[in-house]
Formats: structure tokens, sequence, C-alpha cells
């Protein structure tokens, strides 16, 4: 049995590991599965929650790049599979990796807010993400809240630029903004997150349903899985049977004053909110006139526009900045809290 250092943090909507990259064995993987006690149903045997949104891991090191902080990969640890993918980001563990990076000395803290530079090795882009250091010293209190999250800390907002086909090499890879795949008008789209959004009403549901609900209904999984491996050959991906990626979304018309309503499968467990770059690819294809999402969304006027994105545990409000009629940049706020700093066993 090893013992390798390690954090654990709730970033955004997620829990997981966060690890210095040169604190990892060379057999990393499977560390992790064993830390985590994968593969297993409840992860009885390791640190997972027994949910995706709860068994992962970030691997960070001090960057070598120019004017990047830091180098962050996202890791999605299986829960009842023997699989460790790197197939996508993180969004919501991202918000935990700058307050991690001042922890563990790889950016000093300056000024009441520090702004850590962050290089998304999964994908290639970079994120700014703003710390708050009163005093030159990190807190993670403050009064910001953020849906499916009880309590209030300290703001974390997320700023991501140059995410247009971030996994696919294009934000739409199959350059239309609608694809019919069994029948479903679908949107195969990456802003950050490699997603498939059609319409709730066309997959037989309302948009509405409690996600256990929809988990339980296995004509709906069967369906979402038969077009996910079509859409996957589609989006460059190839065969996604055992990648997490992408993600299946389906909207519908706003139910509490927002830009649209979503259920999301991650790909096969109905996730209890939204991903962070989720909601931001989600968020860019309502603006994309004809789609499924633009169909059902309510749409602010102007070049910068902010999006309430409804999911099962309340709303995640993305603000996307137009330039010349192109997504140039979203941001998002997040929030993020230590919860353990110790060693774990594998």
């Amino acid at each position: 049995m090893r013992a390798v250092r390690a954090m654990w943090m709730r970033g955004g909507t997620s829990k997981g590991g966060y690890f210095l990259a040169g604190d990892l064995p060379d057999d990393r993987d499977d560390f992790l599965l064993r830390a985590m006690g994968s593969p297993d149903p409840r992860q009885i045997d390791g640190m997972g929650g027994a949910d995706p949104l709860t068994s992962k891991v970030a691997v960070v090191r001090r960057s070598q790049r120019a004017g990047v902080d830091v180098d962050y990969l996202f890791l999605q640890v299986f829960v009842d599979r023997a699989t460790v993918s790197d197939a996508q980001n993180c969004g919501n563990i991202l918000a935990g990796v700058g307050p991690f990076a001042i922890e563990r000395g790889l950016v000093q803290a300056s000024g009441e807010e520090t702004d850590v530079r962050i290089f998304m090795e999964n994908t290639g882009q970079i994120a700014t993400a703003r710390v708050q250091t009163p005093g030159g010293a990190l807190t993670y209190e403050g009064t910001a809240r953020i849906d499916g999250v009880p309590g209030a800390s300290a703001p974390v907002p997320l700023t991501f630029e140059e995410t247009a086909g971030s996994t696919c090499g294009a934000l739409l890879p199959t350059g239309n903004a609608v694809d019919e795949i069994d029948g479903i008008a679908c949107t195969l789209i990456d802003n950050g997150m490699p997603c498939v959004v059609m319409s709730a009403e066309a997959m037989g549901i309302r948009g509405d349903e409690d996600p256990a609900d929809l988990e339980a209904d296995l004509g709906l999984r069967e369906q979402l899985e038969a077009i996910r491996l079509k859409a996957g050959e589609m989006m460059n991906l190839g065969d996604v049977t055992d990648k997490s990626v992408p993600k299946m979304t389906m909207v519908s018309r706003p139910m509490a004053g927002g830009a649209l309503s979503t259920r999301t499968f991650i790909p096969h467990r109905c996730h209890k909110a939204i991903g962070v770059l989720g909601a931001a690819t989600v968020g860019t294809a309502a603006l994309l006139p004809g789609s499924p999402a633009h169909a059902v969304a309510t749409l602010p006027d102007g070049t910068e526009k902010a999006l309430s994105i409804e999911h099962p545990t309340g709303e995640m409000t993305v603000i996307v900045t137009l330039e010349d009629g192109e997504v140039s940049r979203t941001a998002i706020l997040r929030t993020a809290r230590k919860l353990m700093d110790g060693t774990v066993f594998g």
C-alpha cells in the first residue's frame, strides 16, 4: 500500500482529489483506481463518493509556459469500471485549482484578489481563476452562493478564452448547426465540452423530471447511448463506448425565468446539475439559429449575454461575449472549499 500527499476539495458542484504531478507514482491510474475504490458502485474501499461528480482528480504542476502559472490535468475516475479518462475538461474541479496552487506554494498570493492563469492540459486552453486573498492570505469564506451547493463561500470567477473546438477541433465539428441522428435533430457542439444537444420533447420527456426518474428510464438511456455512439464518430471523437464524452443534454423552455432548462447525461448518469463547460457549450448552442436549443431559449439582447442555464438543482449563469458574431469569451462564477489535506493510500 502506497501513501501519496493529496488535498480533497469541493470545486463547484463536484468533489475530488487534488495532487501535485510529482507526488503521483508512475502507475498513476492504477493508484487512483485504488485510492477512489473503483471499480465498485459504492466505492466502499476508497475515497470516491459513488457518483461521477465525486470521483474526480486534478493533477497540477508549475507551468513552464509563458504567461501561465500552472498546468492542470483533469482525470475522471469511473465509478463502476477500471477506467481513468483524460478525454474531457472539468470546469467545476477547475474552480479548486487556483486555491490549491496557492496552498501548495505554486502561486504567491498578492493583493486582495489573486489571478491564477491555468493551462488546461486536456484541451490546450487557458482559463483564469480569480481567487480571494484578502491581505495576501487565501480564504474560502465568503457570501457567494451557487445552486447545488449548500451555504456560501468565497467567489471564484472563471474566465475561458478560445475554448471553441477544444476537443473536437471545431465549435461545430460537422459544420452544421443541426444534424439528424436516429430521427432526432441534434446540435453536435464543443465550446469547451463536447455535447450533443437535443430537444427534451423529441426524446419523449418534459424536461423537468427528477434525474433519478430519468436514470430509471431504460428506454431513454438506450436511445441516448445509441445517439451518443454515432455522434462520437461524427464529432471526431472516434469510438466513445468507454469515453466520458460527449455529454448528452436535453433542452426545454425555461421554467424559472432563465434562458432554457436542461437535463444532462454525463454520459450514463443524469447530472444533478450541469457541468461548467457543459453549461458554456449549451449556452453557445442556444445562440445558433435553427438549433434545438435556440428553438426553446429566451435570449437577452446585446453582445454580452448573461444566460441562465436551468438544471435540476437550480441554475448556472454563463456570461457569453460575442465579437463579430462569434463567441470570444465565456465566464462563470464558481466557489471552492478545502475539505482535507493529508495522505491518501492506494
